[in-house]
């Protein structure tokens, strides 16, 4: 046992003078490396962390809310040509909502609309964010608290007063020191007085460049923007507590059918949509992402392992004679094989470890920029180290299998 950790400790030693006495061949090898490392782990990061805002959003609405929309689609549809099957499908109204609100197991309803504007206010002007058409149930559904001002009133609610909540960032922007209460804002062009500011939850999920930025009342939205109404309009429906949310939901169909007319055995002309199906839906477009990563990054491992395989093939020639040594000295091939495989895996183990480390800078600061969360991918890590050291054997193998099957008369003969 204690000669065979003697020989190991032989082989390490000596393959890492190798690497320090070729420092511009091995940092060029690891590179590679790197690179492919890195790219997993960065790419790793900003999904995970997407995926822990959209589940923690998910928690701030309730596992129990669902959605009424007129289709539910993976991928957003163009409004302007619309499959024929989705034109016939009338658009959600205001009735529907109404009706629903009135069903025992329906703690909350009501139809929303949603937009992209940007906010102006005497010349500063926000990027395009996201502009809701809503009520003062707003934060029962996306979470948050009024920080200052108020929410709408029911007046204002049925009138489509110019009244509008701003996002507590995006009145930060826009009025800077300025108290924004009383203020008359430009919401996409649209004159209108804030009355309130909201502060959203801290782990809220909003795509980069698409942050809440207001929150007007649906007829305000409806009556002066234009909705999408097969994509943006929408009605979140909330379950009173202890009703099961199979049993609201086969309510609020039966409600929907009812405003519809639509008779017994045809079939609905809306969707209902359940957290668990968004989060679905989320699943197999990050998994198709996942997919496209680690293939990319693949090739980045790959041509690492490649230049792998190249330095250790002029490793073997160029030290044929040290081999030759080696081996008349008693060393057998296990060694020579041990001793080569040995400086291959600690080329990609190096690699590794480097990569790990940008990929974690990298990925911190991506997610950082987009203003996402995300926790330390210790599994992933791990895996990431194994499997570079696994293409460095892998890759190392064949000049490794050359140098152990040398003649040692032939090697020491070797110029």
């Amino acid at each position: 046992m204690g000669t065979r950790v003697g020989a190991l400790s032989e082989n390490i030693r000596i393959a890492l003078d190798a690497l320090v006495a070729s420092k511009l061949r091995s940092a060029l090898t690891i590179l590679g490396v790197v690179i492919g490392v890195a790219t997993v782990m960065t790419m790793s990061a900003i999904v995970q962390g997407i995926r822990q805002q959209i589940i923690r959003t998910i928690e701030v609405a309730g596992p129990t809310t669902f959605y009424v929309m007129k289709i539910f689609s993976q991928t957003p549809l163009n409004p302007d040509a619309l499959p024929a099957y989705v034109r016939v499908r009338p658009d959600l109204s205001e009735e529907e909502a109404a009706r629903i609100r009135t069903l025992p197991e329906v703690e909350y309803a009501s139809l929303w609309g949603q937009t992209l504007a940007r906010l102006e206010f005497r010349g500063v002007r926000t990027q395009s964010v996201a502009v809701f058409g809503a009520d003062a149930g707003f934060p029962l559904i996306q979470g948050g608290e009024l920080v200052r001002g108020r929410w709408f009133t029911s007046t204002e609610i049925k009138s489509g007063a110019p009244v509008v909540v701003l996002q507590e960032n995006a009145a930060g922007n826009i009025f800077g020191e300025l108290t924004p209460l009383a203020q008359w804002v430009r919401v996409g062009g649209i004159p209108v007085e804030v009355i309130g500011v909201w502060q959203e939850p801290a782990n809220i999920f909003a795509p980069p460049g698409q942050q809440v930025g207001a929150i007007l009342p649906f007829r305000t939205l409806d009556r002066h923007f234009r909705i999408d109404k097969t994509n943006a309009l929408f009605l979140p429906v909330k379950p009173r507590v202890n009703v099961a949310v199979a049993n609201a939901q086969d309510a609020v169909k039966m409600a929907v059918r009812e405003v519809r007319g639509l008779r017994p055995g045809k079939p609905n002309t809306f969707d209902v949509i359940t957290q668990d199906q968004i989060l679905d839906t989320f699943n197999s477009i990050t998994s198709i992402f996942f997919l496209v990563m680690i293939v990319l990054s693949g090739v980045a491992l790959m041509v690492g392992g490649i230049g792998v395989m190249a330095i250790m093939t002029v490793s073997v020639t160029s030290r044929t004679r040290e081999i030759g040594v080696r081996k008349a000295l008693g060393a057998t091939r296990r060694d020579i094989l041990a001793q080569f495989l040995i400086e291959a895996a600690t080329l990609t183990g190096i690699g590794g470890v480097f990569g790990i480390v940008f990929g974690l800078l990298f990925g911190g600061l991506a997610t950082t920029l987009m203003g996402i969360d995300t926790s330390f991918p210790f599994g992933l890590t791990a895996i990431a180290v194994t499997v570079s050291i696994t293409i460095g054997i892998v890759f190392g193998m064949l000049p490794a299998r050359r140098a152990s099957r040398l003649d040692p008369i032939e090697a020491l003969r070797h110029e």
